[in-house]
């Protein structure tokens, strides 16, 4: 008898615990649902969505039975329908018909699954904005997806994805689609009626060419073609008025495509079989900033490259080029040239080691010397002062160079030399100066790219303001802690360089300037940053602002979608974890993002 109590005993204990399972998804979660009209489900291991969750806008409240008192501080009958579903990194499998039950859904994540179909009811959600099915096993696309009205972003990253239906041009209101690592060969011709779509990337599929009707994406910036099987580009990409980045890297062309996109800032062609670049292609890109031909058979440039006046970076890094032309050191804008893994000759190594500064002051040693100035004489190159003014450089450079002299002042002499000849590059770096040179308003009409760094200033002159031509300033490594407000005069600023200074806050004027797509302002003291204000400078894509002191990232500026390179590191906050901002740019804005309150 004793043995068959004990006996008793123990399975009245088991069952005990059984009824006190914790359920898949607590009731507190399902509460604060219906108060907030959220839910974040992710990372919990679900093979199924639970049926109360389904039905959250349907089902009475436990707390309704409980209680019916009109003085309780939590009301049940005032809960909201649920907007944001979240739902990723789970194990799903398949999403029941049930998802119509939530009609008010905007948001929904079901990226990180394992599912490998869609109900159609996915289509009676026609409140959703935004659908993430990245990292599943889908094969289809539902046509009922394509119903949704008012969907902006649809990604469906690494899927198994073989066809896209012909309905996806419904999506009239769609702004962003990631088709990429897919199966996909050949795209819908639907696609172009998707004409408010900003962000298109069609990168890690089977593509062997694209539909003509691209040309009608009037508003897409972004386009990402990289790791397909294109030969060819059609002209008709051309015809993308606001096309700003092409990324076509890892494809089979063979020809430098032709685009006279008049926006284009950025375009990636590495590892390719590009053999030949022609100065009529070249000729076309105007606005080029970035250009990569890395990893391609490219032999020779042509000298017409020194058209390329804003470009910034050329990357020809692993081609067959033998010989570079001495214009390639007239690109008044450049800062990087990579060369390495090209069969160079009549280069010495050593320079090509020493970086783009000493490659281009060779190259610039070989241009012959002006027509106009064989003739003046031995003082032809350099005026009888102590300037050393080489008058080659601000006439066929439009150059102005005084660097490097620990000056306090600039002599009289290089203003002199460089009055009417319409330079555009000023260049007083690493010298002494304590105060803006007060002839620099002489070139007011024509100078766009300024250097003041390493020098002392303290305070920055309300004459730079009057540079109205400027589009590059850097006042690096100085000692400036603001900025004058004139300064939103500068309509054409596009880059501000302020690392290494003694700024406390964000100045104040920067937030005028809608021209600026790049700030540098690491190793400061900055303790904040306005997100809201940064919202309206929509050309603003690289933000330097890490070595400061910033407590706490506002996650508003995860709303910053412009931003390619927002660099944070080296600063006193907490969140995001180190690991989140070394995940790159993107990531730390989604999170950002997903730390926004509702």
């Amino acid at each position: 008898m004793s043995r068959f109590k004990r006996v008793n005993q123990t399975d009245s204990l088991k069952g005990f615990k059984t009824e006190k399972t914790e359920p898949a998804v607590p009731y507190g979660l399902l509460k604060a649902a219906r108060k907030s009209g959220q839910l974040n489900l992710s990372g919990r291991g679900l093979t199924e969505v639970p049926q109360n969750v389904y039905r959250l806008n349907i089902d009475t409240p436990e707390e309704a039975k409980q209680s019916v008192s009109f003085g309780e501080s939590d009301c049940w009958w005032e809960q909201s329908d649920l907007t944001k579903l979240l739902l990723s990194s789970n194990q799903l499998t398949e999403l029941s018909d049930d998802i119509k039950l939530l009609p008010g859904l905007i948001t929904l994540d079901l990226h990180d699954n394992q599912l490998s179909s869609l109900p159609g009811a996915l289509g009676e959600l026609q409140e959703l904005q935004q659908l993430r099915l990245s990292h599943n096993q889908l094969k289809t696309l539902p046509v009922e997806v394509c119903l949704m009205k008012n969907l902006r972003s649809l990604t469906l990253r690494e899927n198994l994805l073989e066809s896209i239906p012909e309905e996806l041009g419904r999506l009239e209101n769609l702004s962003e689609l990631d088709l990429s690592t897919n199966n996909l060969k050949d795209l819908p011709s639907s696609l172009g009626n998707l004409t408010c779509l900003q962000k298109l990337t069609l990168s890690q599929n089977k593509l062997s060419c694209l539909p003509g009707s691209l040309a009608q994406l009037k508003n897409v910036k972004m386009l990402d073609c990289s790791n397909n099987q294109l030969t060819d580009i059609p002209s008709s990409l051309s015809e993308m008025p606001v096309l700003e980045q092409l990324y076509l890297r890892h494809n089979k062309l063979c020809v430098f495509p032709k685009l006279t996109a008049p926006m284009l800032k950025e375009l990636y062609v590495g590892n390719n079989q590009i053999e030949q670049l022609d100065s009529e292609h070249l000729a076309c890109l105007t606005a080029i900033s970035l250009l990569e031909l890395r990893d391609n058979k490219i032999k020779s440039l042509p000298e017409q490259i020194s058209a390329l006046s804003s470009l910034t970076r050329l990357d020809l890094t692993n081609n067959d080029i033998s010989t570079l032309p001495a214009s390639l050191s007239l690109l008044p804008n450049i800062k990087v040239l990579l060369l390495e893994g090209n069969p160079m000759r009549g280069i010495r190594r050593d320079l090509l080691t020493k970086g783009t500064n000493e490659l281009l002051k060779y190259l610039r040693g070989r241009i012959k010397e002006d027509p106009e100035t064989a003739d003046e004489g031995p003082t032809a190159m350099t005026l009888p002062s102590q300037a050393g003014v080489n008058v080659h450089n601000i006439k066929a450079l439009r150059m102005l160079s005084y660097s490097e002299k620990q000056a306090s002042d600039i002599p009289d002499e290089l203003f002199d030399a460089a009055a009417d000849q319409g330079v555009t590059t000023v260049n007083f770096s690493k010298n002494h100066l304590t105060q803006v040179p007060s002839r620099l308003v002489e070139l007011q009409s024509s100078v766009s790219d300024l250097n003041l760094g390493f020098n002392r200033l303290t305070c920055c002159s309300v004459d730079i303001c009057k540079l109205l031509q400027l589009m590059h300033l850097d006042l690096g490594n100085n000692q400036l802690s603001d900025l004058p407000p004139e300064m939103k005069n500068l309509t054409k600023l596009r880059s501000i360089a302020l690392n290494y200074n003694r700024f406390k806050s964000f100045p104040e004027v920067l937030y005028q300037i809608m021209s600026l797509d790049t700030v540098l302002l690491s190793n400061n003291q900055v303790g904040g940053v306005d997100p809201s204000r940064l919202l309206k400078l929509v050309h603003l894509t690289t933000l330097d602002l890490s070595n400061n002191d910033l407590l706490n990232i506002p996650p508003e500026l995860g709303l910053c979608t412009t931003l390619r390179c927002l660099s944070l590191e080296g600063n006193p906050f907490r969140t995001p974890r180190a690991a989140i901002v070394a995940k790159g740019t993107d990531a730390l804005l989604e999170y950002l993002r997903s730390r926004i309150p509702s």
